[in-house]
């Protein structure tokens, strides 16, 4: 659990960095993205952020904000650990895509990264 859990730390610090990379969208342009995102991938407009990624970012979700934990959170805190895996997964699956999609949106392409999940 430790070893996932600062696997996504370190996952979530890289793609904050790419943030700060001159020309790449900042973390407040990619955070106001999203909603455009989701509704243009469900839509079928864009094609940068594939439907099983998307499945995983909803079951994290619920995994998230959901009772019943596969570590439970009374034994704070292993309880908290795999939530904080879980959401630093999120957080920079999310940021990354987005960042991508207002690439997209300004008429570029994003970079595909070896490890994304793709149709």
């Amino acid at each position: 659990m430790k070893k996932s859990s600062a696997a996504a730390a370190g996952q979530a610090w890289q793609i904050y960095s790419e943030t700060l990379e001159p020309g790449t969208p900042g973390l407040w342009t990619r955070a106001r993205a999203v909603p455009r995102m989701l509704k243009a991938v469900l839509r079928g407009e864009y094609k940068g952020l594939s439907h099983k990624t998307l499945g995983m970012l909803v079951v994290g979700l619920i995994y998230i904000v959901s009772p019943i934990d596969a570590v439970p959170d009374i034994l704070i805190p292993i309880g908290l650990v795999d939530d904080t895996g879980v959401l630093l997964w999120l957080a920079a699956v999310l940021v990354k895509s987005a960042g991508d999609y207002v690439t997209w949106e300004r008429g570029g392409r994003p970079k595909v990264v070896v490890g994304d999940l793709v149709d």
